[in-house]
């Protein structure tokens, strides 16, 4: 780790004296020699440049997979002089690499510190300039992981004021990532001003200087955020933060907006999380319910086992629309249909009711149409032997709930036989469910 941290922090002018050869003088560790020497051709001592840069890539990445910290960083000494390759192209590659593989190594190793780390990177930024915008906000993030706030602050405005020749497409990705970054800081410091104004009188002067700051940070930060939640991406963070700050301020229309284009503009990649922040703001405004089915329709699709799926039940259950009971049905059964979701007693209990309603109501085409299509799997998967005698030890509800449902579906006789041979009983202690006809 030694040789490691003293190769990073000398003076940028050092790095062009990295000799040629693996086994010079930089290289500190004896019992590497053997093995650089006898590697890629079968023991023949190979002291090629491009084979012996390579073959150490390659143990610096074979001790990243077994965590082995301390070897990694010996490897990554040597390996600096990939910056003195002849081949332009690996030459050009070359910082990024390092800069990858070398903050793996100190973000992990028992021996580094924030120190180290930001020695590192404020380096890699002056070897790499192509990569200084990428460095500096990875950099950031590692200050933010450590808590410091201010410091993380003025490495992105020192990158956000970087530049360097023409600015390219990628340059200006990274300009926005910085900046919405720098955005979620100030968020931050405007919610605990949001907080600490909750605690004063609307009256007292204190008041209105607060909401003032509060003022000044919001727009700071709706400049950050803009330009990137524009671009096509997945941009949560940034989204949710930005939509807390505009209800804030009662900019509603503003937020609908935000929210529309982020979940149903196509140039957006698919995101579940985009519907859920609509419809709990749609939610918090009231909406319609047509509105707010139409939302969770569109997540559905997605994600069929999401949590908000029963909420949705609900709503279907309780429309109107004969098209939307049928489709609360099949809802409930994409639910179960997951692993996840098969001790979940709120759908099981949702299921045993809808499906008693159902037979009431003289839709068993419903039933069946689901049912058809999971008869040769769900048997084993939900109501087996073994399923049931772990349902009636851990919770007996849930044991009746999906009892119920599986007399429905797969018949009384054998439901009610395999699971009393599951409880050790004669008779099930279960209410008796109704049944699909055949």
């Amino acid at each position: 780790m030694s040789d490691f941290s003293d190769e990073l922090t000398r003076p940028v002018a050092e790095v062009g004296q990295v000799k040629t050869s693996v086994l010079s003088s930089g290289m500190y560790i004896p019992w590497l020699r053997k093995q650089m020497e006898t590697v890629v051709t079968g023991r023949k001592k190979e002291k090629d440049f491009a084979q012996t840069t390579s073959a150490c890539l390659g143990f610096i990445q074979e001790a990243l997979l077994k965590h082995q910290w301390q070897e990694a960083a010996e490897y990554m000494h040597s390996y600096l002089q990939i910056l003195e390759d002849s081949d332009t192209s690996k030459r050009g590659a070359a910082p990024e690499i390092i800069w990858r593989l070398g903050s793996e190594i100190l973000y992990y190793h028992p021996k580094s510190n924030v120190e180290t780390f930001s020695s590192f990177a404020d380096r890699m930024k002056n070897i790499g300039v192509m990569n200084y915008l990428k460095i500096s906000l990875q950099h950031a993030l590692y200050l933010l992981h450590h808590g410091m706030l201010e410091e993380a602050n003025r490495n992105l405005s020192q990158a956000e004021a970087w530049r360097f020749g023409e600015k390219s497409s990628s340059q200006e990705v990274f300009i926005n990532l910085i900046q919405a970054y720098k955005g979620l800081l100030q968020y931050y410091t405007w919610s605990k001003k949001k907080r600490e104004l909750s605690k004063l009188d609307k009256e007292d002067y204190a008041y209105s200087t607060a909401s003032q700051n509060m003022l000044n940070h919001s727009w700071k930060t709706s400049i950050n955020f803009g330009a990137l939640i524009s671009i096509p991406g997945v941009w949560d963070p940034f989204v949710k933060s930005y939509i807390e700050m505009l209800e804030f301020y009662g900019d509603r229309d503003g937020a609908r907006e935000i929210l529309t284009n982020y979940a149903y503009d196509e140039k957006f990649p698919s995101n579940p999380n985009a519907h859920v922040y609509l419809y709990n703001f749609l939610k918090r405004e009231k909406a319609p319910k047509e509105k707010l089915i139409s939302v969770l329709k569109i997540l559905h699709q997605i994600v069929p086992s999401h949590k908000l799926m029963l909420e949705f039940h609900r709503l279907l259950r309780n429309s109107e629309k004969e098209e939307h009971h049928k489709l609360a049905l099949e809802v409930l059964f994409a639910v179960l249909d997951f692993a996840g979701c098969t001790n979940n007693i709120t759908a099981w209990k949702y299921l045993a009711k809808y499906l008693k309603q159902i037979l009431m109501g003289n839709h068993l085409a419903w039933v069946h149409k689901e049912w058809s299509s999971r008869k040769n799997w769900w048997p084993n998967f939900h109501f087996s032997y073994f399923l049931a005698k772990c349902d009636w030890t851990e919770d007996k509800a849930l044991a009746c709930e999906k009892a119920f449902v599986a007399g429905i579906l797969i018949g009384k006789e054998a439901t009610n036989d395999a699971f009393n041979r599951a409880v050790g009983r004669s008779e099930t202690p279960c209410g008796a469910p109704p049944q699909i006809p055949g």
